[in-house]
């Protein structure tokens, strides 16, 4: 069996030691098309170490390393070829800073029978120097042609928007080279950057990264309706609905409800979905 579920689930990997500073947080940024245009307070926030705020999105990128060994951990036998990421949610537990050294520690929670595949659950706590708990993130796997073990299915996706007008729709040009951009965050699948490899995958061209386009909604939705303030972001969710390609224009829609900004995204172009059942939780003041 490819999954020994018995085994699997509850496990804790060893935990990886990572960093940043603020040259780390503006690369970042910049890989989501932040800087447009280059002279606005806001953008500069982003993108300038003088007044320099960290957007929520940023905490996946210090757990790249703790995700990577998931699919090598004993009990799991995958292709690698055949993994997706289906679902990203991440709670902040405080603002991040702009800088800090952390600890991640992955935990495999869940395995769902998906029926054409299984869905790993991973949750990592991200820890300062301190032993402070600054984030948690929750990744979703997708392993296609791993299902079928008749195991649960796990809890349907929520966060459905209501059926009305967005409060807010913002439009977000992406670069034709804004996936070797983003991929200098840590995220270096050969999917976004080599050809040859794109069209193994089943796609004409290198697409964007997941959580390049769940940053750029990140974005979009803490400035349009959270007047960019970073610190009323508590929680993260999104589940990846599609692919975007680079150079193609994301239309963010956002319904303000109640302590929650309901999100979804799709392709300008193709008017295919790229993110959906997403949400923003609002801290409370």
């Amino acid at each position: 069996m490819p999954i020994d579920i018995d085994k699997v689930v509850g496990a804790t990997l060893p935990p990886t030691i990572s960093s940043w500073d603020p040259d780390d947080v503006i690369l970042y940024h910049l890989g989501l098309g932040a800087g447009v245009p280059p002279t606005a307070e806001g953008e500069l926030e982003y993108c300038y170490e003088g007044k320099l705020k960290v957007l929520p999105a940023f905490a996946v990128v210090p757990v790249f390393g703790a995700i990577a060994s998931v699919i090598v951990t004993e009990g799991i036998s995958i292709n690698p070829m055949m993994v997706l990421h289906g679902e990203q949610e991440i709670t902040l537990h405080k603002p991040l800073p702009a800088s800090a050294k952390v600890s991640s520690t992955a935990t495999i929670t869940d395995v769902f029978d998906k029926g054409k595949g299984a869905a790993i659950v991973v949750t990592v706590d991200t820890n300062d120097d301190s032993g402070e708990l600054l984030a948690t993130n929750r990744f979703l796997i997708f392993a296609r042609g791993e299902g079928g073990f008749g195991g649960p299915s796990g809890p349907a996706p929520g966060n459905d928007p209501p059926e009305r007008p967005a409060d807010h729709v913002i439009e977000s040009p992406t670069l034709p080279q804004q996936a070797l951009l983003y991929r200098l965050s840590g995220d270096f699948n050969p999917l976004h950057a080599d050809p040859a490899f794109a069209a193994m995958g089943g796609f004409d061209r290198p697409i964007l990264h997941g959580l390049c386009s769940y940053g750029i909604v990140c974005k979009a939705a803490v400035d349009s309706a959270l007047g960019g303030d970073v610190a009323k972001v508590a929680g993260y969710s999104a589940r990846f609905a599609g692919v975007a390609y680079p150079g193609e224009t994301i239309v963010t829609s956002v319904w303000e409800e109640g302590g929650k900004l309901l999100i979804a995204a799709a392709s300008k172009e193709r008017g295919t979905p790229v993110i959906s059942n997403a949400a923003i939780t609002i801290r409370e003041a």
